[in-house]
């Protein structure tokens, strides 16, 4: 195992070097970080050169990539070039930016996975019964559904159960304009009240969708392994279900879900980005838009450093997982 780990992770840093070089390629061509100072009257052309000097953006695409990457692997991840901003350095700005949305995506990821897995488990068990029924109509009913669409939904109802509340002579409860600015404060009642409200509906909207793709993964993965010659010698030995069920059964029809949340919790960022705009997180989301809005090609980098270095981990975190949950794989 240590000689496998040794050896993904420089297979990984090799595919993240890769990766960084077309990104970067990709970036630096898909705009023009001057065009708004190009476009302000009266610049002139020395003003325009001495400017692209000062960014760098004299300089060959190549160059401009070594140096951001020698860069980023001595701790200096540039500045903001978004004219007219503050020049914020790139690092603190994306790491506030993946604080709050890592918060948000692990609450809503665990929770789908926890609930999601439950239920498709559930459902396999009681195959063609009413759960399996309901189970199996909830989950396509959710994956119709945009991410937009179920954060709409969530943040209209909120609001008119806030008004209730008011209504009722309480207070409102559920935040649909983001994290409190000074953090949760007060008494461990009303921080815990204030918590709750603050995280239920975008850690609902998130862990919709990926709710139904657990419980599916599960429901399938759970049937399969249910048929399996172990899982017969297993109730031949005079096992109980349960120790079927939780010891041999379970434990190996977890590799496909853990496959799929390796992957989907990096692909969760794409849902971030939706779910943070409409429920007003200033996160990775509102980043990455602000970025391109504003055609900031060294924070477009942070960010895609940052989501690709995830996505990374977390396939390298599913291999490691395999071999503990399936006892037949070894590893050299």
């Amino acid at each position: 195992m240590p000689a496998y780990i040794v050896r993904r992770v420089l297979i990984s840093i090799g595919v993240l070097f890769v990766a960084s070089f077309l990104l970067y390629l990709a970036v630096a061509s898909s705009g023009d970080p001057l065009a708004s100072l190009k476009a302000r009257p009266g610049i002139t052309q020395s003003a325009i050169d001495a400017t692209a000097r000062s960014l760098g953006l004299d300089q060959p695409v190549v160059v401009r990539w070594w140096n951001w990457l020698t860069g980023v692997l001595t701790g200096d991840w540039g500045t903001s070039v978004a004219l007219g901003q503050a020049q914020a350095p790139v690092f603190s700005t994306v790491m506030h930016a993946l604080w709050v949305t890592i918060r948000l995506v692990v609450i809503a990821e665990v929770l789908a996975l926890l609930v999601g897995g439950a239920v498709g488990a559930i459902a396999a068990l009681r195959q063609y019964s009413v759960t399996d029924y309901v189970a199996t109509t909830l989950a396509f009913v959710l994956f119709s559904m945009p991410v937009f669409c179920i954060a709409i939904i969530l943040k209209t109802y909120g609001i008119q159960f806030n008004l209730l509340l008011i209504d009722l002579g309480g207070e409102r409860w559920l935040t649909t304009a983001g994290p409190p600015d000074g953090g949760f404060t007060g008494s461990p009642g009303h921080m815990f009240f204030t918590f709750t409200g603050t995280y239920l509906l975008p850690t609902i909207a998130l862990a919709a969708i990926s709710f139904a793709a657990y419980s599916r993964f599960q429901r399938a993965s759970m049937l399969e392994v249910m048929r399996q010659d172990y899982v017969r010698t297993a109730r031949a030995k005079g096992l109980s279900e349960r120790q079927v069920v939780l010891r041999h059964a379970l434990r190996n029809a977890l590799l496909p879900v853990t496959t799929y949340f390796a992957y989907n919790f990096g692909a969760v960022f794409g849902g971030a980005i939706v779910t943070e705009q409409v429920f007003g997180w200033n996160g990775m989301g509102s980043l990455l838009v602000r970025s391109i809005q504003q055609y900031d090609p060294n924070m477009l980098m942070g960010w895609l450093l940052v989501t690709a270095t995830i996505v990374v981990l977390f396939n390298l975190f599913a291999d490691i997982a395999y071999s503990y949950l399936d006892p037949r794989i070894r590893l050299g």
